[in-house]
């Protein structure tokens, strides 16, 4: 906080003093606080020395921010009760606005952890707020003409920071004809017409905000930021259209170049759409700038907002289906070829939600580290080389690695280190995620792993009831036909049950498979404990070079002017090349590990349908054995009709079968030989009667049994 100056008031009312903000152009800004309501504001106060054309400024941006409303734009409060009186000994009022806590952006630009430009989801939510503010004052017909990170403050919303555009002293009412010639603004930030004095329109802010947009991506402005103007001026005015830098490297040479300087922060797709369009914004022609007729759209802010859409939006009802477009799109990968991971190894289904595994930086802290990923894996493959070249190092460190003992000036000196530091905290970044996907990888593996076991189980179960089944099925049946062929010689015979008991005979299932997959889980499972061990976890190495390196930036940044000197960049250099050398040589490590993951994987996956089927085809060859039996049954029962019918047919000619122990009077008119022959058959048929009666009891009864014990199930064998 500030120290207030003791000629100052400390209360108005119910508003107390608490500190002094800052400095701007046209006054002091201070931040008032409400005793009882806790309600904080700033007070912008207007110096008295002001030339009139400036206090004509000065009453125009309070007109301004007063009608102003949007989200993205600072707004106005009412000034409290007696603070005019108060504070001005002049005749010019004083403005009250929202006051916005985070700082301004430059504040937040030079963190250290910034010194090569924002983290991604910081650059999109800037993207998203200040390019809405803008086209807002553009349709209001404003040009604010000096837009820099200094006039763009943080406040934080209820779930993010909201960016706000502040400072419309400099900002200007489009006239008639909607051309201005005045020279306002700041100079790194001005369009070069404004240097020209020539006439503008709201363009000079395309510049200006494509300018600043270079700086949160990289660290620094991207043309010449510390040549005068006039070099400057001369120096950049040869740019091509599509150059969006133009810098000095460490030997004092200029180069122009149409893309994003590395390091960065941003991946590769979105670091290509940013640089086209870059390159509208920062075209030296102010009629050509911000415009692309070839494309659709062609305004620059409609292109900024489909980036933006694809990139860091996604519709409540849009699904994991309509992401995996996106990704085709994107990556070339077809969709069925995707797999989408979760940390845990939960694979994203279709039909979901896409909200779960997207960000929305809508409602999430673009700064924000900690976020869980989605891991894209490609499902044919099973086989991961490192397929890229050797890390591209910055341009500084690529220069200083080939003579670290090189003596630098301070300014360069200080990039260098940044970069280097940037350069290590990559790596490990990297390193980290690399991490996380092949935790989601054996997550997955050990997932599909579980489910195959169990079904493998769920198989040998079956197979040691169905073959349970099939040898109780044959032994019955064997009794059956040796019994028949003992009682042949009474005179039952019918040889179409016969025929049908020597058809269910050569039934047989044959299940050999069920053995061969076991044997193959079997010789998995140890592949599958291996590819547990994780012996590629080993980053602590990366954590200590990356820490050595912050500490020396830091204490370069911090260093006091008067101490700020030459030096050479040994120390960096080395950590860095020991951090390449670390991250190359356990890539290798990790990408072999990775393919033995993926390997096992594709195994279980080919396992799990062949386990599947097996069981399938037992579950079917156990109904076939069922009816065969209740038709075995059914057999042995027509079996004895048969015989009662043989046993009457001599006498009544009837095929109808009457009760066995019923009296016939017709054997009284026999003689005693052959009524004594039909009391012997008679007596033997009914024993085997109460015999099959009882074996066909047991045998339902049993199984019932198993029928019961069997369940659902989703596999089974053949049944030749």
């Amino acid at each position: 906080m500030n120290r207030v100056p003791l000629q100052q008031q400390q209360s108005c009312g119910l508003w107390e003093l608490k500190e002094r903000l800052g400095t701007g152009g046209f006054g002091n800004v201070t931040r008032w606080q409400n005793k009882e309501t806790e309600e904080q504001i700033a007070i912008k106060q207007c110096r008295q020395e002001l030339s009139e054309r400036n206090k004509e400024r000065w009453c125009l941006e309070i007109q301004i921010i007063k009608r102003l409303d949007h989200v993205n734009v600072v707004a106005a409060r009412e000034v409290p009760e007696g603070m005019q009186k108060l504070m001005v000994t002049n005749d010019l009022p004083l403005l009250a606005m929202e006051y916005c806590q985070g700082g301004d952006l430059r504040k937040y630009l030079n963190l250290l952890e910034n010194c090569c430009g924002m983290r991604e989801g910081s650059v999109l939510i800037l993207l998203c707020d200040i390019s809405s503010a803008l086209t807002y004052l553009h349709k209001k017909r404003i040009i604010h003409r000096d837009l820099k990170p200094e006039n763009i403050v943080l406040q934080q919303g209820e779930k993010r920071l909201i960016h706000k555009i502040i400072d419309l002293g400099y900002a200007k009412q489009l006239d008639q004809s909607s051309l201005c010639t005045s020279f306002v603004g700041t100079l790194q930030y001005l369009a070069p017409e404004l240097i020209e004095r020539q006439m503008y329109t709201v363009t000079v802010d395309y510049w200006s905000f494509g300018t600043l947009v270079f700086e949160c991506i990289t660290g620094f402005r991207p043309f010449l930021p510390s040549w005068q103007p006039v070099p400057w001026h001369n120096k950049v005015m040869l740019k091509g259209d599509n150059d969006i830098v133009v810098y000095e490297n460490l030997t004092r040479e200029v180069h122009f170049s149409k893309h994003l300087p590395q390091p960065n922060n941003l991946n590769s797709l979105l670091s290509l759409k940013l640089e086209r369009w870059l390159q509208l914004m920062l075209k030296w022609s102010p009629q050509e700038r911000g415009k692309d007729p070839g494309a659709t759209p062609s305004d620059c802010f409609s292109q900024l907002e489909v980036i933006l859409q694809n990139t860091c939006k996604i519709k409540y009802d849009e699904t994991v289906a309509d992401l995996q477009l996106r990704i085709e799109k994107d990556t070339e990968i077809p969709v069925a070829d995707q797999e989408l991971l979760l940390e845990a190894g939960l694979a994203l289904e279709p039909q979901a939600l896409a909200m779960q595994c997207a960000i929305d930086y809508s409602q999430i802290d673009g700064r924000r580290t900690d976020l869980p990923l989605v891991f894209l894996f490609v499902r044919s493959t099973c086989s991961y080389e490192p397929q890229f070249a050797p890390r591209t190092l910055p341009e500084n460190i690529s220069y200083v690695q080939s003579d670290p003992k090189i003596v630098l000036a301070y300014r360069p000196l200080r990039r260098t280190c940044g970069q280097a530091w940037h350069t290590i905290r990559s790596l490990k970044e990297d390193w980290q995620r690399l991490q996380q996907g092949q935790k989601a990888a054996i997550m997955s593996l050990l997932r599909h792993n579980s489910s195959l076991s169990k079904q493998k189980n769920d198989m040998v179960s079956m197979y040691q009831r169905l073959m349970a089944k099939l040898d109780f099925f044959t032994t019955s049946l064997h009794i059956d036909m040796d019994k028949y062929q003992e009682q042949t010689s009474t005179g039952i015979v019918y040889e179409k049950f016969l025929g049908m008991w020597r058809s269910m005979e050569q039934t047989a299932v044959t299940c050999s498979q069920v053995h061969e997959l076991e044997e193959e889980m079997m010789q998995l499972q140890p592949d599958i404990v291996d590819v547990q061990r994780q012996p590629w976890r080993s980053g602590e190495a990366l954590d200590t070079l990356e820490g050595k390196a912050m500490e020396l930036f830091r204490k370069l940044r911090e260093k006091p002017r008067d101490q700020r000197c030459s030096g050479d960049s040994q120390e960096v250099v080395r950590l860095v090349v020991q951090a390449v050398h670390f991250y190359e040589r356990k890539l290798r490590d990790f990408y072999t590990h990775l393919s033995k993951t993926a390997l096992c994987r594709q195994r279980v996956m080919e396992l799990l349908p062949k386990v599947e089927g097996v069981v399938q085809k037992m579950a079917e060859s156990e109904q076939v054995l069922i009816r065969l039996q209740e038709k075995r049954q059914r057999e042995l029962w027509n079996l004895l009709k048969v015989a009662c019918s043989k046993v009457r047919s001599p006498v009544s000619g009837s095929s109808d079968v009457p009760p066995l122990l019923t009296p016939r009077p017709s054997l009284q008119q026999l003689d005693e030989s052959l009524a004594e022959e039909s009391r012997t058959f008679e007596s033997r048929l009914q024993s085997l009667l109460h015999d099959t009666i009882q074996e066909s009891e047991t045998s339902m009864e049993m199984l019932s049994e198993w029928t019961w014990l069997r369940g659902d199930q989703n596999f089974s064998s053949d049944l030749s």
